[in-house]
């Protein structure tokens, strides 16, 4: 039972998600998916730690995981609205975007 192996998810399905910007995935310091708004990715790893990083090209999150066997974790993205964004993006059509990434189950 203790090679069982463990998944880790990593979604972008938040309806606070503003759609733009891709997000980009690795794990365990392997590109494993550029998410758009809507899309999954999951991967089966070993059990043990493991780390996730995401980037949108400006901002950068990463999140470790200690991983048991059998166990599944999900993690959410989300490009996200901050102070500023929208007036900024009416008037120069791109604004800050802020991601997060956290694990929801």
């Amino acid at each position: 039972m203790s090679d069982e192996a463990a998944t880790i998810t990593i979604t972008r399905t938040s309806p606070q998600d503003l759609g733009l910007r891709e997000i980009f995935v690795s794990l365990d310091g392997e590109s494993i998916a550029i998410l758009a708004n809507g899309e999954s990715v999951t991967r089966t790893v070993a059990p043990g730690a493991h780390e996730v990083r995401v980037h949108n090209t400006l901002i950068r999150k990463r999140h470790t995981l200690d991983m048991r066997p059998g166990e599944h974790a999900t993690l959410l993205a989300v490009n996200r609205a901050g102070r500023g964004t929208y007036s900024v993006l009416a008037f120069l059509g791109a604004g800050p975007v802020y991601l997060s990434l956290d694990r929801v189950d």
